[in-house]
This record gives C-alpha cells, structure tokens and sequence, in this order.
C-alpha cells in the first residue's frame, strides 16, 4: 500500500501512438488497449521477491533512508492528501516499512520537509518507534517554492518537483450547505475520497460530507439497518444520508483502520490546509473550545506543531451495529429539530458510548474536545 508513483510499463511506440491517437484509435487494436484503460497488475511473484531480498539499506540511518527514496522518486510527483504528506512504502529484509515526505504548509516556507518512517503497524504487535526529521539545509536539503502549490526538494544532487494537489476551485453544490454551517475547504483523503469539511456554526461542531461531484472511487454496500446507511466496499467508510439535505455525511470508520493507522484511517488527519481562509479554522475551533486561545495558529496546532485540534467526529465501528445510534437519534421524536444535526457527531474513542443505546443523542463536545491529538508533524507521520 502505496502512494508513490510506480513506475509504468514500456511499451512500444506503436502501442503508445496509438493510444495518443484516442479511444478511436485504440479500438482497432484486438489484443491490446491503452495502458490508461487498464489497471496496474501487482504480481505475487514481486511481493515474494521483495521480501526475499536482503541487504543494502541502513533503515536506523534516517539520511540514508532519505537518500534511498528520493532516489527512488521520478522527477516529478503529485501529492493527493490535502494535508500535504507524499506516502511511500517499501520492504526491506522481510518487514515493510511506511513513511512519508511531508510539505507542511509553516514548515515549507522555512525550507523545511518533515520526513518519517516507520515498520509497519499491525493489530498483534505493538507500535515501533517512528524515525523522523525535519529537514534543512544543514542536512543538505534544500526545499524552494516553485509556485503556490509547487515546491521542489533537492538532496544530493538529486531533485524533485512536487505537485501539490490544486483543489482551490473546488466548491460544493448548494444542496450540501445548510443556512448555519460554513464551508471551510475541501479534503483530499489518503483514501482516496474526497470531502468537503463543514463547519455548523449553531451547534459548534464539524461534519465530513461526501463529495459526489466527482466519479466515486470505490464502490458501495447498502446498509442491513436502513437504507439511509452506506457503506464503502474499499474503504469501510460509512456515511448516513442527511434526511434533510441532498447529501452523506461520514459518520463511521472501521476500528481496525484506526488502530493501524493506514490510508482508511479516516480524514482527520488530511484537513483542506492548503485552502483554509484566514482565521476561519482557529475561529470555528476557538468557538468550540475558548481556552485554546492563544495556543493554537490558524490550522489549529500548537506553535511548535507536535498537536493538532481534533476534528474526528465520525465513530470508530466494528460492525454495523455500531452505527445503529446515528440512525435511531436522527428518526428520534425525542430529538429537538434544532438539535438533528448533532446525532451525526460521536466521540469515536468513546467505545461505551459509540454501543450505548441510541435513545439518547449522541454528545457532540466529547469529539471536539480541548485535547489536541499527539499526532501533528511527527506522530501522524506513521502512515
């Protein structure tokens, strides 16, 4: 699992015209079709191989390391999650390592890239500990500002242009906006899904909602309880239909992602960074929870960007069971109109709570609390 540009096949001139030429062109071809149409094949043979292969990587030397991927990576790439980290993956003597190059949005203009790594988690074992640093010219790394969303990182005289995704003209369809919530940017996921962040400025709290003006990116499950409930078959992601509005809103990811921090892991950690307006993030957060100010910048992190303002107000489920309160608050007669809304917000740490029975609304200040997650420039590195 990887985000790292793989290499694509050679194929032959003839082919490649060929599909150059358009769709037109690459129907007269019977036995072959444009390599665009078709998806990549990953062979048993080459995760065998992987594995098998010893030597040659000092993994403790994170400079080494560095060197190892930035050699790796052709000269351009694109970074799809929107709080700017560039994932990679590799195996070396039988364990696979995770990490990413990050461009944060402070720290690039300083010419500083944070970069981590880290063997992979896994349910059964516990947690290694994640090589990470944050890199300058005193490490022979140079990082200069192209564009807006274009920076280049050099090391060893090997150089690399990185694309930030541009998602600065993105805006949601009216029908995905209430009256009281403000749009605050949109997200890119490490899943691959897209979202817009909203903010509901009268009941202070945040909703994830779908964003379907583009091609899904995975295909969905209906859910058991009602058909209000969807379910993505790739992901694990789940979302409730607003009886309301014509939209999802994400109200579940699966636990197991969770504990192993992998690209399912829901998008907390992939916030609209590059398209935030302003004060408009702090001053939404600083609504929610007055004593943070003065303690947090305009992305919601601490001055020294070890912790983040949690903005995870999905549960953390194991079965769809677990998604029942979302349902039974939002039909609930019990529940006050002005108040629908917060049934779509539950403390995902809050396992009790997440099985409790849904006669009572979910408690939406329990998700966006004071307590600003341990996992900013450093910790969420370990994708």
């Amino acid at each position: 699992m990887t985000n790292a540009k793989r290499n694509i096949t050679n194929i032959s001139r003839h082919l490649g015209l060929a599909c150059l030429l358009g769709a037109a062109a690459c129907a007269l071809l019977v036995s072959t079709a444009c390599a665009g149409d078709l998806p990549r094949l990953v062979t048993h043979q080459s995760y065998v191989e992987d594995v098998e292969r010893r030597g040659g990587l000092d993994v403790a030397d994170p400079m080494a390391v560095f060197g190892f991927v930035m050699g790796s990576l052709p000269d351009k790439v694109t970074v799809y999650p929107t709080e700017n980290y560039y994932y990679f993956s590799f195996v070396h003597d039988g364990a696979r390592y995770a990490g990413n190059i990050r461009l944060d949005n402070v720290d690039r203009e300083k010419g500083k890239v944070h970069f981590a790594y880290f063997e992979e988690l896994a349910e059964w074992k516990e947690q290694p500990s994640v090589q990470h640093r944050l890199l300058g010219t005193e490490h022979g790394v140079g990082v200069d500002k192209i564009d807006d969303l274009v920076w280049r990182v050099t090391y060893k005289g090997k150089a690399v242009t990185f694309q930030l995704n541009d998602l600065r003209h993105v805006v949601p369809p009216a029908s995905a906006i209430g009256t009281d919530e403000t749009y605050m940017g949109p997200v890119h996921d490490d899943s691959a899904v897209r979202f817009f962040l909203v903010y509901n400025r009268k009941l202070k709290l945040f909703h994830y909602v779908l964003d379907e003006t583009v091609p899904a990116t995975e295909t969905y499950a209906k859910g058991l309880i009602t058909d209000r409930i969807t379910i993505g078959n790739r992901t694990g992601f789940a979302y409730y239909k607003d009886h309301r509005r014509d939209r999802k809103i994400l109200i579940g990811v699966f636990e197991g992602n969770s504990r192993v921090n992998n690209y399912f892991d829901g998008p907390f950690d992939q916030l609209p960074d590059n398209f935030i307006e302003g004060d408009t993030l702090r001053n939404a957060i600083l609504e929610i929870e007055p004593s943070l100010k003065g303690k947090i910048d305009r992305f919601g992190s601490t001055p020294d960007g070890a912790d983040r303002f949690l903005i995870s107000p999905y549960a953390h489920y194991r079965t769809e069971e677990d998604l029942q309160p979302f349902h039974e608050c939002a039909t609930s007669k019990k529940v006050p109109s002005e108040e629908y809304y917060g049934c779509f917000v539950l403390d995902p740490f809050d396992e009790e709570q997440v099985a409790a029975a849904p006669s009572a609304k979910p408690n939406k200040n329990t998700v966006q609390s004071a307590t600003a997650h341990k996992a900013g420039k450093t910790a969420r590195a370990t994708k």
